[in-house]
């Protein structure tokens, strides 16, 4: 029997806590997809008094069962992934058996991260709050037709391929008045890491390679359940999120499709993530950003740190005509909020529920989102002391907090079937 590809993806800004459902949700797939971003993802999965955090490895990694595919929407940087094999290895997780990689999966090369630096110090006070991981320099190659594949490893005159493109590089670099060698890339100088690189590209050829829009293809025709899982969130998408304060890939449903290679015919249901508030890394619109203690808090009760980056989190109230913005975009058929537990303690909630521009309300997400030309009406609701930690039963939840997941059920028509309560996988709610 023919099945269809389940998808996984963020509403927000990423951080939604995405990497902890897939691996929830893992024993119930037989494969699971990463279909865009690269290392500037930190998915982070808590179990057994260990937490792992995932930047280019698919997050049902910890499920000895599936196989685990880096579609060819991602990017990879052999440095990073090696580093992440590492990590896993020695905590004994065994990751050379049911991980595959798409042969047309592009490569983030030393000069990538060199170029993103340069950009990024080039711009000052406008810069976008990049990662500096080398996505934007890697897809722009990819979209120019100059970029390198992981198939082209296996090519006898790589080497001079890469040449080619490293040269190109440093002349781009050389325009700019910035001097590359004071760079440090890892905490190390462009030529070292660049060494280190070259040296990592061998453990990278030890992964078995795949054509894998037939692989995928053909485990749907097999009955195989497929789960894809996005990176970064909508709100972060290069089409429709905030631009130019926006990743480089398609974070959204359709992303999917071109990085994977399933038709849409063959998408089946749209999970999005969600947290119970709001969170982003780097510049850019935030309407319901809070300065202030309430904001300070929700830093520090929910952990907000980069994941990727170390770089503390803007927090904010839930926003809702953003979160029915994102809805629409996926397509999505059931919802998952994640950090209920945070907002204990809190003595009143809000959210978002319009914004006023120029005099006039709207839900809808406005082109060029920016704070001070957008005023927010909010909703307010009671708060709750009660601690979510035991908590494994919905109908045991604070009353208040039941209140507020039904206000959102309401408003944007879709349910919400998970509620996580804490970071570590036991501490989920399903409805």
């Amino acid at each position: 029997m023919k099945t269809k590809t389940d998808v996984l993806l963020g509403l927000q800004w990423g951080d939604e806590g995405k990497g902890k459902i897939v691996d929830v949700l893992t024993p119930s797939y037989d494969i699971v997809a990463r279909f865009q971003g690269g290392p500037n993802a930190g998915h982070t999965i808590e179990f057994g008094h260990k937490k792992f955090v995932l930047h280019t490895i698919p997050s049902g990694i910890f499920n000895r069962r599936a196989i685990n595919v880096i579609g060819n929407g991602v990017l990879i940087d052999p440095f990073v992934f090696d580093r992440e094999i590492d990590s896993l290895s020695s905590s004994g997780v065994d990751i050379t058996a049911n991980v595959l990689i798409s042969r047309k999966a592009h490569l983030i090369l030393p000069t990538h991260r060199l170029l993103d630096a340069v950009y990024e110090k080039a711009m000052g006070k406008e810069k976008i709050g990049s990662t500096l991981k080398g996505i934007g320099p890697a897809y722009t190659d990819k979209t120019a037709r100059k970029g390198l594949r992981v198939g082209d490893l296996d090519l006898p005159d790589f080497d001079k391929r890469y040449r080619k493109v490293r040269s190109q590089h440093l002349k781009l670099i050389s325009l700019y008045d910035v001097d590359f060698k004071n760079i440090e890339i890892e905490g190390m100088s462009f030529e070292i890491y660049e060494k280190r690189w070259l040296e990592k590209l061998k453990r990278l050829q030890q992964f078995k390679k795949t054509d894998s829009e037939y692989y995928l293809n053909e485990a749907l025709a097999q009955g195989k359940k497929i789960l894809a899982e996005g990176a970064q969130g909508t709100m972060l998408d290069v089409d429709f999120g905030a631009y130019p304060f926006v990743t480089s890939s398609s974070t959204t449903t359709a992303g999917v499709c071109s990085g994977l290679g399933i038709p849409p015919s063959k998408v089946g249901e749209v999970f999005g993530i969600f947290k119970a508030y709001c969170t982003r890394v780097g510049s850019g619109p935030f309407p319901t950003e809070l300065f202030d203690e309430t904001g300070e808090k929700l830093r520090e009760k929910g952990q907000e740190f980069g994941a990727t980056t170390g770089r503390p989190r803007r927090c904010g109230w839930l926003d809702l005509p953003a979160l029915k913005y994102a809805i629409m975009l996926n397509g999505v058929t059931e919802l998952k909020m994640m950090k209920a537990d945070v907002l204990s303690g809190f003595p009143e909630i809000k959210i978002a529920t319009h914004y006023k521009i120029n005099g006039q309300l709207t839900e809808k997400v406005p082109f060029g989102a920016e704070k001070e030309n957008t005023e927010v009406v909010y909703k307010t609701f009671e708060g709750w002391n009660e601690s979510l930690e035991e908590m494994t039963d919905f109908d045991n939840l604070p009353k208040q907090l039941k209140t507020y997941i039904q206000f959102i059920e309401s408003e944007v028509e879709i349910p919400i079937r998970l509620v996580s309560v804490g970071p570590n996988r036991k501490e989920t709610i399903i409805r």
